[in-house]
């Protein structure tokens, strides 16, 4: 069997992460996450803390204020130094063997891939709130608020680099409600997908 990989997007408090650690688990093979923010902290020679929000969000003020971000003379800004990197860095794991890799636009990065099967996890608000606080604890900025933020951020990045919309159904093969659901069945039904193939052949 050629490589199969599983990407999974997801809404910040979704436990999208979680899914996909636990389906690699069951499966018997890699999850990729924090190791590839640790290789493009190696690669780039930037801090980790700095890598982590620079490889997965973007400025608030949507498309042009990306594009015009901290550019050099060369046009190129560290978002996308690290963007070259990471795209690198996905496309070689995909390679290696069969894996779980969680955000960072695996998805579009693998499009052209035969056997990648594209997940995005979500949940009410309600829902990802009690998770946030049950994980991460309070914070001085308001649940809800931390929720909107990061989404919006995770949003707008994934558009700029992608030109795509992020969490659009069509763009993936399958949308799980983690909150309805539970990461359990989710999990389960990733496992399943990923054993049997998509209908398709894939």
């Amino acid at each position: 069997m050629k490589n199969r990989i599983i990407t999974i997007s997801r809404e910040f408090g979704s436990g999208g992460r979680t899914v996909g650690k636990q389906t690699a688990e069951k499966l018997g093979i890699p999850c990729y996450d924090q190791e590839i923010l640790e290789k493009l902290s190696e690669e780039s020679e930037f801090v980790k803390d700095y890598v982590k929000e620079q490889s997965e969000y973007a400025n608030y003020g949507g498309f042009w204020a990306n594009a015009f971000s901290s550019r050099s003379l060369s046009g190129i800004s560290n978002q996308d130094y690290l963007w070259i990197i990471q795209k690198q860095l996905i496309l070689d794991l995909a390679g290696k063997g069969s894996c779980v890799i969680v955000g960072r636009c695996a998805d579009f990065i693998l499009k052209d891939t035969t056997d990648c099967l594209t997940v995005f996890i979500h949940a009410q608000p309600q829902k990802r709130m009690e998770r946030v606080v049950k994980i991460y604890g309070e914070t001085d900025v308001p649940t809800e608020k931390r929720l909107m933020d990061k989404d919006k951020r995770r949003a707008a990045y994934y558009q700029f680099y992608t030109d795509m919309q992020w969490g659009q159904a069509q763009n993936y093969h399958i949308a799980l409600d983690s909150g309805i659901l539970g990461i359990e069945t989710c999990v389960g039904l990733l496992t399943q997908l990923y054993q049997h193939g998509l209908p398709d052949g894939r």
